[in-house]
């Protein structure tokens, strides 16, 4: 999975400068963009205050847009991320070129007493002989390379990209463009970075973790509680 950053607006600054508005101040910084002045101390305690007691709205004038190159199945738990967030997503109604697949380290076990999420524990999923896994035989690769080859064979067959689409599985990879505020990504980063979450939207989370704690270090500190 792969998390590009395109481009962003703002700073902790702007943070700091939206929320002074209110009372017609600004905190005092370099005109020079180019040059990066550190937040003063009161402008960090004023940051950590909205963040503490939820003036998210300061938090909103920072803008992010991402590339996210990701699995359908974790595409379709991310786009349930919808306040404060657009995406654009490629669409096989007018690509038609090949498609690649995610394959997991490890296929987890059904979770112990709960109705979602999975446990530690290690599945084979290929037929044994005698307990013995057969050495060339992968369940899972035989069955994209099963969707993969019906895909194109009704594209050679003069079927529009549209249906021919419909026999390609959630594992395959998806990629859009994602624009979010600061305060909308630290809201899904704090749902999706829970243990409780799926595995691989946290993995997800982490990407956005990475990314943007160095745009804006002390507010996204401050919102996610340095999780």
């Amino acid at each position: 999975m792969q998390t590009e950053l395109i481009s962003c607006l703002g700073t902790d600054l702007t943070v700091v400068n939206s929320a002074r508005v209110s009372f017609d101040k600004e905190s005092d910084w370099e005109v020079n963009h180019s040059v990066r002045r550190e937040l003063s101390s009161k402008d960090t305690a004023l940051i950590r205050y909205l963040a503490k007691h939820n003036h998210f709205t300061p938090f909103t004038h920072c803008i992010i847009t991402l590339r996210e190159t990701i699995p359908i199945f974790v595409a379709r738990q991310r786009f349930k991320h919808t306040i404060g967030f657009s995406y654009n997503e490629v669409s096989r109604r007018y690509v038609d070129d090949t498609p690649e697949f995610y394959t997991p380290d490890m296929w987890r076990g059904k979770a112990d007493n709960a109705k979602q999420g999975s446990s530690e524990k290690g599945i084979d999923i290929n037929p044994t002989v005698q307990g013995v896994p057969p050495a060339l035989v992968d369940v899972y690769q035989h069955a994209l390379n099963t969707c993969k080859w019906t895909y194109e064979n009704l594209l050679r067959k003069g079927v529009c990209p549209e249906q021919a689409r419909m026999v390609l599985p959630q594992s395959m990879y998806t990629s859009y463009y994602v624009t979010g505020s600061l305060a909308a990504f630290a809201r899904a980063y704090k749902l999706r970075i829970d243990k409780h979450a799926q595995k691989e939207i946290q993995e997800l989370a982490e990407n956005w973790n990475v990314i943007i704690k160095d745009l804006y270090p002390v507010s996204w500190e401050a919102l996610t509680n340095g999780k």
